[in-house]
């Protein structure tokens, strides 16, 4: 299938072309490739050279994502290929993520995609591991023979697509988490070679597309947790996003290329989830952590999904996501 042709243009003028997959819009002479390294220029046309060639393909419980609100308790066809658009020095997945090197010795197409999620009883497929939107013509192929069987897919991103890709995920891509890695610009134009505006563009453009979104913050002590910045990020997601929108506050560990910074404490998170919670968002979630992760009910305060680890009890969630106390429908995808 490969459905690349309307994520690139010609350039007037030359034999370049325009990568539309996401807001990088790499021009792309011919035999180029763009900043993530997986998407050339082949003779005047888009070519994704990681299509049909996955580097992680596991079976995670959603909540691994971190999705809370979407069919929780279910799992996911988690895929990821290598590549990257980000630079990001803390990557968990640097190993693929910051690699070129494409194994072409293993195959894996659209419906293969999908008979493994089937086998395995997965109600999704998670686009995840690596940026997806630098695969989406490969994961679009496999959301449309995923959506046949209904088996529905998410997705685990930067924020960074493009607005061609963010339309087209509508219908096809049910839910995203989203990584808001700081409110600072100028952090992540020179450190994360991405851009704040355009991340904060994305999750507003995908909720508006009906997809459900939810956030994720990787809490790093001296980088983004201060309680401006903090109160910042949650002013934003309450506003202009929702105060039903779940907002993930993940631990840091040292890794990649800060392995010597300290690893995030449960203050600093206990101190950002009070700063969310009073910006007004009713869902705030500790990650890498070992405590608790369950969803309050935001009207009568009881819980009605109970986390430990990632074994998930929906005991006193009610059909359509209501709460089984006070009957108080609660936001997400629930079947």
């Amino acid at each position: 299938m490969e459905s690349v042709g309307k994520f690139y243009r010609s350039k007037e003028g030359s034999e370049a072309i325009v990568c539309r997959l996401c807001q990088h819009y790499c021009t792309l002479k011919p035999g180029a490739a763009g900043i993530c390294g997986v998407n050339v220029n082949e003779d005047g046309r888009l070519k994704n050279l990681v299509y049909g060639h996955p580097a992680a393909l596991h079976v995670d419980p959603i909540e691994k994502k971190p999705l809370y609100h979407v069919l929780p308790g279910s799992h996911a066809l988690s895929l990821g290929t290598v590549g990257c658009n980000f630079r990001c020095p803390f990557c968990q997945n640097w190993q693929i993520s910051q690699a070129d090197d494409i194994d072409t010795s293993r195959t894996v197409m659209p419906d293969d995609v999908v008979a493994l999620a089937k086998v395995n009883r997965c109600k999704t497929i998670a686009f995840t591991y690596n940026e997806p939107t630098i695969f989406w013509p490969y994961a679009r192929d496999i959301a449309i023979a995923a959506q046949a069987e209904n088996i529905r897919s998410v997705f685990v991103t930067n924020g960074l697509e493009s607005d061609e890709v963010i339309d087209d995920m509508a219908g096809l891509i049910m839910a995203a988490n989203v990584d808001l890695k700081s409110f600072n610009a100028a952090y992540y134009k020179k450190t994360l070679k991405g851009n704040l505006e355009g991340v904060l563009h994305s999750i507003k453009r995908m909720k508006a597309k009906g997809i459900w979104v939810e956030v994720t913050t990787l809490v790093i002590e001296g980088l983004n947790d201060s309680d401006a910045e903090l109160r910042q990020m949650a002013d934003f997601l309450a506003r202009e996003v929702g105060s039903d929108t779940p907002w993930h506050l993940s631990a840091f560990h040292p890794d990649y290329q800060m392995l010597d910074t300290s690893p995030t404490s449960l203050a600093t998170l206990q101190r950002a989830r009070g700063i969310a919670h009073d910006a007004g968002l009713a869902f705030v979630y500790l990650g890498n952590v070992a405590i608790d992760h369950n969803t309050i009910c935001p009207a009568c305060h009881r819980k009605v999904i109970m986390r430990e680890g990632y074994h998930t009890d929906t005991k006193y969630l009610e059909a359509g996501g209501k709460c089984a106390y006070c009957h108080t429908r609660l936001s997400g995808i629930w079947r």
